[in-house]
């Protein structure tokens, strides 16, 4: 993730350096590093600030759809995928060891490389967040 897509959603979020900051459990320093791309945002922060950013988007009890449908994935491929075993597949971007090209990903910068451009993700986030086509 990018400072300036995390800065653009904080703004979406309507909440200071300090709010976000005690959500997220990090310091405001932190945030403020963020922003200006001083420090690198960690994984877990990225998964966080997405997980919550989604659920402001697709609002209380709302679901984007199942990404297997979507993605008209084979049930072979499904079977084998933590998003369709925990029938989460409006959060398959937010779960590790999905295997949307048929493998595990090695990191979850890798993984998001593949999720930024993949179909579920973009009809979630794209005209959302400017960094995301």
């Amino acid at each position: 993730m990018e400072s300036i897509e995390f800065k653009e959603i904080r703004a979406k979020f309507k909440k200071t350096q300090k709010e976000l900051a005690e959500i997220l459990g990090v310091s405001i320093k932190a945030i403020h590093s963020y922003e200006q791309g001083w420090r690198r945002i960690p994984h877990h922060v990225e998964r966080q600030l997405l997980y919550l950013f989604s659920k402001i988007i697709l609002g209380k009890g709302k679901s984007s759809g199942k990404c297997w449908d979507i993605l008209d994935c084979p049930d072979d491929m499904c079977q084998q995928c933590p998003a369709w075993e925990f029938d989460s597949g409006d959060l398959c971007w937010f779960i590790n060891g999905t295997k949307c090209s048929g493998t595990n990903h090695k990191s979850w910068e890798e993984k998001m490389k593949e999720c930024r451009n993949c179909k579920v993700f973009k009809e979630l986030f794209g005209n959302k967040i400017k960094g995301i086509k």
